[in-house]
């Protein structure tokens, strides 16, 4: 038993908690992806060169901007930097010297040990839709959303094989008060599920109350020595850093506990339209938001972020799936692994109103992206829909099964002596066929990744069904893997003890809804 699974055990339960263990239902849940294949790079040295140099003419000529943050202001004039009223101008090389104290790599402790992650090297870890404050499904259509689907796509999340990651703001409960959904969302990702999450971001107070609530659920003395929570950070591109998103990332920075730190990139509003500028942008921001997390604790863990899209200008509506979109996260990739530092970017982007075809092509293309750009934690990895906007159920199922396909491909070609098979090629000779021998009998239940919800019946048997579509088929799977969920056993003392906290939290405050 892990030195933090006997802690929970023994401040809490006994024997309700013994009891609640062995009549549990085991979640199958594959481990995060380890690439044994090799990473897509679109940049040589020389172009790498030229954009660190830029980036760097950025941070010391134009610099950027820490808005209503005068402690931020302090600490970066104490660091050496040149602040001139709210914005702070970086000399050369002093964001890269101070950037080297960020892991490489670190570890996401889940309440279920068997669930942690490790975020860097070559590995990929998926998790899911964040931030969207409508949902769609078929039998409701579009709406805002609700605690209620809020939870429920957490226990989508907790049932999905190929997910890592519990995520976050999986969808915004509009029927809570602002200023206390943080507290449900949390307990929910908590206690309905036992794969890592994220925390709240929306303001420092929140992102405080969630490194209190992961105290009751680890111990404080583990959240004090381990990572157990990754959240995001959001620059708002071009250059400016602002106070709620910077006293969210103090909290967690101060308390050991992971940020992505990522500039929201619309390209041709918010980064210039070539993809050179935009990569220099990203890197000039990124290296001062990991830079001020390593002077608030050297050593904090961090992620390169970058969320990339581009905009249509007819419209002024953002694209996803794009070759330039592509080629900036390519990009991204290389400049996070010449850091050393572990990389977020891609997901199942997509403009699409509906679980269609638009929303297939756009979504794969960012999903493969990912894999192929080294990113190591891939959020909005399923349910994102329309720009965005929508957390989709149908979407959701759908994307966490093409994970699976990811996941197969990561592990590359197999040359062991099994794999090249001579012994089938033998047996077989000319003129034959396969079905029937050896090798094939042996390993056929492992050798081809299957889709759980994909059609591949004859027309006649797809025709009699009812000539269901992938939209219609992943509703039937949504109800069905709702259906089949239990939650994960959870120490009663705990659960009470995170249940009290929120009810005093919210106690102590009047609603607010803005």
């Amino acid at each position: 038993m892990s030195e933090a699974a006997a802690r929970r055990r023994g401040r809490g339960g006994g024997g309700a908690a013994r009891r609640a263990e062995r009549t549990a239902v085991n979640i199958e849940t594959a481990k995060y992806i380890e690439r044994n294949i090799p990473l897509f790079e679109v940049l040589n040295e020389e172009a790498l060169d030229i954009i660190e140099q830029n980036a760097e003419i950025v941070l010391e000529e134009i610099g950027v901007n820490f808005v209503e943050n005068p402690k931020a202001l302090e600490r970066w004039r104490n660091a050496g930097a040149d602040v001139d009223g709210e914005r702070v101008r970086i000399p050369r090389g002093l964001a890269r010297e101070l950037i080297k104290t960020a892991p490489s790599e670190y570890t996401q402790h889940a309440r279920n040990p068997e669930r942690n992650v490790v975020v860097g090297g070559r590995n990929l870890v998926c998790a899911p839709v964040y931030g969207p404050p409508f949902v769609r499904d078929m039998d409701h259509g579009r709406r805002y959303a609700t605690m209620d689907d809020f939870e429920k796509f957490v226990k989508l999340g907790y049932m999905s094989r190929w997910l890592h990651h519990s995520g976050g703001t999986v969808c915004e409960p509009t029927d809570i008060p602002v200023n206390k959904r943080h507290l449900d969302m949390l307990k929910a990702h908590m206690t309905l599920s036992d794969k890592p999450f994220m925390g709240s971001v929306t303001d420092p107070s929140r992102a405080q109350d969630s490194v209190d609530m992961c105290g009751i659920l680890f111990g404080e003395d583990f959240v004090r020595d381990n990572t157990v929570m990754t959240s995001l950070i959001n620059i708002n591109s071009p250059m400016t850093f602002d106070e709620v998103m910077m006293g969210a990332l103090e909290v967690y920075a101060e308390n050991n506990q992971a940020c992505i730190i990522s500039p929201f990139i619309v390209g041709g509003a918010m980064a210039p339209v070539s993809v050179a500028g935009t990569l220099t942008q990203v890197l000039a921001e990124v290296l001062a938001g990991i830079a001020y997390s390593q002077i608030i604790r050297p050593g904090a863990p961090v992620i390169f972020g970058a969320f990339v899209t581009s905009i249509d200008m007819n419209s002024g509506a953002p694209t996803f799936g794009t070759p330039e979109a592509s080629l900036i996260t390519y990009g991204a990739g290389q400049l996070a692994r010449r850091y050393g530092l572990p990389f977020r970017s891609a997901g199942s982007f997509n403009g699409s109103k509906l679980p269609d075809a638009q929303a297939a092509y756009e979504s794969a293309n960012s999903l493969n992206l990912g894999l192929l750009s080294g990113v190591n934690f891939m959020l909005h990895s399923c349910g994102w829909l329309e720009g965005g906007l929508v957390s989709s159920f149908e979407k959701f199922v759908m994307d966490a099964d093409q994970l699976g396909a990811l996941q197969n491909m990561a592990r590359g070609v197999d040359m062991t002596e099994n794999g090249q098979a001579m012994d089938a090629i033998r047996e077989v000779g000319p003129g034959g066929h396969y079905l029937g021998c050896a090798h094939t009998q042996a390993n056929f239940k492992k050798s081809f990744w299957r889709s759980e919800l994909l059609d591949y019946k004859p027309f006649e048997q797809w025709a009699e069904e009812g000539e269901r579509d992938t939209m219609t088929l992943a509703n039937v799977k949504v109800k069905q893997t709702l259906s089949n969920y239990q939650q994960p056993a959870l120490d009663p003392g705990i659960a009470e003890a995170l249940d009290a906290f929120v009810a005093e939290k919210k106690a102590s405050m009047p609603d607010a809804f803005s």
